[in-house]
């Protein structure tokens, strides 16, 4: 099955070059034929014998297990950027910069936000949101006693770290590689709709929170993430939204691994 969706991906980069009507998505294609073969071979390496022995066997340490798993996906994320880096040439173009944070928030009217609003403001308050959002139903259904806190405070530091990782990765390849080879070509609106599916369903089949009520939460918070990198043209506003979520779940990791 993995061969045959490389194929049809490496078929659909093959036809962006050759059919002048789709040619401005090539890099698009190379992108998503980039990203899904990075992620097989990380899944190849994750399978293999020698890195379930090492990094995935009864008794590994919660620092050594989830180390494995970040340096792999920074390899991802790191494979993405330099695809992007090959066709772009200048890092702002791929949302690899800082941005401005002081960049005015469009206006949403259901949310209540009103023009002159900023991202330094509610970038903050976004994040917040989607940290409480996420403890409820993540950390709340652990049912987690204080003997278990106490034994998962020392993870903490490492949870932290391994949030603001997972953050950047997720961003760079969710994010950044979709929005910076669609959003001029197919329109702002229509390239944030594709990397909520892409950043839901990867929740709903393989995340946390998983399931339905994970594809709700993740694909209204991708929504934001990537309003947040095309409105501050930038990565530190939408990782500041991400890290804090994160840092709900990886602590939530903390906890289940020290009741196992």
């Amino acid at each position: 099955m993995f061969w045959a969706k490389a194929g049809f991906l490496a078929a659909f980069f093959v036809v962006t070059l050759l059919w002048r009507t789709v040619r401005p998505l090539w890099q698009y294609a190379a992108a998503l034929l980039t990203l899904f073969l990075a992620l097989g071979l990380v899944s190849l390496v994750r399978n293999a014998g020698w890195y379930q022995e090492n990094f995935n066997y009864a008794g590994v340490s919660f620092f050594r297990g989830y180390a494995a798993i970040m340096t792999l996906d920074v390899l991802v994320a790191l494979a993405v950027i330099a695809a992007l880096w090959l066709m772009k040439r200048e890092r702002k173009d791929f949302f690899l910069v800082k941005g401005r944070m002081d960049a005015p928030v469009e206006p949403i009217r259901w949310l209540g936000i009103k023009a002159g609003e900023s991202w330094s403001v509610f970038g903050w308050i976004f994040a917040a949101a989607a940290g409480v959002g996420v403890f409820v139903p993540t950390v709340l259904g652990i049912a987690f006693s204080s003997e278990d806190l106490v034994r998962a405070l020392p993870l903490f530091p490492f949870a932290v770290l391994f949030a603001a990782v997972n953050a950047f990765t997720e961003e760079a390849y969710y994010r950044a590689s979709i929005l910076s080879t669609l959003h001029e070509i197919i329109g702002k609106t229509h390239a944030v709709l594709i990397t909520l599916v892409f950043f839901g369903l990867s929740h709903w089949l393989y995340g946390s929170p998983p399931g339905l009520v994970g594809f709700l939460m993740t694909g209204f918070l991708a929504w934001l993430l990537a309003k947040s990198m095309l409105e501050t043209k930038g990565m530190l506003c939408p990782w500041i939204i991400h890290f804090v979520p994160d840092v709900v779940i990886f602590c939530s990791y903390a906890l289940m691994f020290v009741r196992s």
